[in-house]
C-alpha cells in the first residue's frame, strides 16, 4: 500500500500516481481511467468494466448470428 496525497489542480483536486503505478495500469498521459466501487473501497482500472461486458455481449450475439448478420449486410 502506498499513501497518495490529494492536490489542487486548478478549481479541481486530483491524484498524482507513482510510476509504479502508471506502469502497472499501462497508461500515459491524456489516458481516461475508470474509478469504481469495490467492496474494500474504490478501484481504479484502465478499462470501463461495464463497456468491456458490453463487448463481449456483443462479440458472442456477432459470434452465434454470423450468417444472419452476413446475409443483413448484404442488403
Amino acid at each position: 500500500m502506498q499513501a497518495l496525497k490529494i492536490r489542487k489542480v486548478g478549481n479541481s483536486l486530483g491524484l498524482v500516481l507513482p510510476k509504479e503505478a502508471v506502469a502497472r495500469l499501462k497508461v500515459v498521459e491524456g489516458d481516461t481511467v475508470y474509478l469504481t466501487d469495490a467492496e474494500d473501497g474504490y478501484r481504479i482500472t484502465p478499462m470501463d468494466a461495464s463497456f468491456a461486458e458490453q463487448m463481449a455481449a456483443a462479440e458472442d450475439i456477432m459470434r452465434e448470428d454470423r450468417d444472419v448478420l452476413r446475409e443483413l449486410a448484404k442488403r
